[in-house]
């Protein structure tokens, strides 16, 4: 009978397995790739063509109210009344003058919807609003 060393049973690995590292990469990836597209829209709007590219602003800065074809209004996505939209601003503003309005109004809601917002940002001294439209195409 043969006797074998007990070192020969005590090998070590000198080589790590990447593979579940790898997955774990693809596995992040495709959740990244799956939800950057929901956090850059929050409703499905059909926005009017044309405009011009905007300077980057710093986002703490900008506030993003929202008209559904219907009228229905949100504020960074929470539905709200025009009242309340009002209120929050002008709290908003008090606190940083520089406040940017982005207003995305689908293009087939009455305009009366997108006038009665900018009437009460403007008679609050919010002068600071941009108009969201969709790039031209060419």
């Amino acid at each position: 009978m043969r006797r074998f060393s007990q070192r020969t049973h005590l090998v070590t690995l000198s080589e790590i397995n990447i593979t579940p590292l790898l997955d774990l990469a693809f596995v992040l990836l495709i959740i990244f790739v799956i939800t950057t597209p929901l956090l850059e829209q929050s409703l499905p709007l059909k926005l009017p063509q044309g405009g011009q590219p905007d300077q980057p602003l710093d986002p703490r800065q900008v506030r993003t109210v929202e008209i559904t074809a219907q009228g229905t209004y949100f504020l960074d996505r929470r539905p709200l009344r025009l009242d309340q939209i009002e209120a929050q601003l002008v709290r908003e503003f008090r606190a940083n003058p520089s406040l940017v309005v982005y207003i995305r109004a689908d293009e087939n809601g009455p305009y009366r919807n997108v006038a009665a917002l900018l009437d009460r940002c403007l008679r609050n001294g919010i002068t600071r609003f941009s108009l969201r439209t969709e790039p031209t195409r060419r």
